[in-house]
């Protein structure tokens, strides 16, 4: 199991590397990044998309003739329309996925950046997001991205993680720590 993610790794890594050549090549690498989160947040928020791009019972030209049309429909640039057909022809959509996640992390890393995954309990304002973003960027002495996700059975807290290191300030968490503790001295 783990090798057949690491292979997947592998393969998304090759093929976000070459797209981010291409786009650097052609100055498009504002242009490449747009195009990827629109098609992100199309797969988070399309089951239907989801399937298509996963499913090994289409054929070869079913799938490149949908991402083409769902590369019109959605407006996509040139070099990732043609970027997609390449990756549909090669039977590779399953990666697609893993392949955006790679080349956005290459692009933030070009720029700079470090993204740091925030898991909260509920969706943070504007305020909190620019007070999380300062402290982190003053801790990391860079310009740090949020990357948000909501998981209500965190129940308060953040569980912020920035490349290998975690730091988990839930109340899940701090609730677990405390039922371990009450268990140890009863």
């Amino acid at each position: 199991m783990a090798s057949e993610k690491a292979g997947v790794a592998g393969i998304a890594g090759r093929y976000a590397t070459a797209l981010f050549e291409l786009a650097e090549a052609g100055k498009d690498l504002d242009l490449v990044e747009a195009d990827l989160v629109r098609l992100r947040a199309l797969l988070a928020a399309n089951a239907d998309f989801q399937r298509f791009v996963t499913s090994p019972v289409l054929s070869r030209e079913d799938q490149i003739t949908g991402m083409a049309a769902i590369g019109q429909a959605v407006g996509l640039s040139a070099l990732v329309q043609r970027f997609l057909g390449v990756v549909a022809a090669n039977r590779r959509l399953f990666i697609l996925s893993a392949v955006i996640t790679v080349f956005l992390a290459k692009r933030a890393r070009h720029r700079g950046e470090i993204t740091a995954e925030v898991m909260a309990a509920h969706p943070l304002s504007e305020a909190q997001q620019a007070a999380l973003t300062a402290a982190m960027a003053t801790a990391a002495g860079r310009h740090v991205r949020i990357a948000l996700t909501i998981d209500p059975t965190l129940l308060g807290g953040l569980v912020v993680k920035v490349g290998p290191r975690m730091v988990d300030s839930s109340l899940r968490t701090k609730l677990q720590r405390l039922k371990i503790a009450m268990k140890g001295t009863g």
